[in-house]
């Protein structure tokens, strides 16, 4: 049997259960049926079914504001299936300190984990301007267990900043490389990383362009 395609690295069984479930009404919805352009949104896992047309999306910066800081355009020919945003701002808890982390993938199970994995990854593990709580303490139910989840975050320097992204973007691209996503976004303190096997299309807010995200 292959292994888990996030191992050894830790995995909760609870990481892609939004986007799964997103997936599984998609499924029903479009079973059956033609239908053109399709999404289902799990608070904020979405997954996407498109046949015909184009899916603009907008990227997401600030999981409070809701303030997006780029656009992407979906089109059939990319396989983009699911979409998930993760970070230590959202509802779930996150081990790492990433404003937001954008996931886009085949499937919004996929777009889940990945957002979930990378998200934790976006981190400075030693640091004292973070500060975290056992995740058990605050939801006595959590799969995390004793794992310390971020409650706040300081003010980071820039080299801080750039640390934490640079550890984000290298599992990134580790996972990249293993085919378990087709482009990811990472934000930290209005800092950006693009990991997709073409940066180029990807463009934030001050560039004003929409094109796809793949090719």
């Amino acid at each position: 049997m292959p292994s888990p395609p996030y191992r050894p690295e830790y995995i909760t069984p609870m990481a892609a259960v939004a986007g799964s479930v997103g997936d599984h009404v998609l499924a029903c919805m479009i079973r059956g049926r033609y239908l053109a352009r399709t999404y289902v949104n799990n608070g904020g896992y979405i997954a996407l079914h498109l046949r015909e047309g184009v899916f603009r999306v907008g990227i997401c910066d600030n999981p409070v504001t809701g303030e997006a800081g780029g656009v992407v355009l979906v089109r059939p020919k990319d396989e983009i299936g699911g979409i998930a945003t993760s970070g230590w701002r959202d509802r779930s808890h996150s081990l790492g300190i990433a404003d937001a982390v954008t996931i886009l993938a085949q499937s919004a199970a996929e777009a889940d984990a990945a957002a979930t994995m990378i998200a934790n990854a976006v981190d400075l593990p030693s640091s004292p301007l973070v500060s975290r709580e056992p995740a058990n303490m605050l939801s006595p139910d959590s799969d995390l267990g004793e794992r310390l989840v971020t409650m706040g975050v300081g003010d980071l320097t820039r080299s801080d900043i750039e640390q934490a992204l640079a550890n984000g973007k290298r599992m990134a691209r580790a996972y990249r490389e293993r085919g378990l996503f087709r482009a990811a976004y990472l934000d930290l303190g209005g800092e950006r990383r693009i990991v997709t096997h073409e940066t180029r299309r990807l463009h934030t807010r001050t560039h004003f362009r929409e094109e796809p995200i793949c090719p």
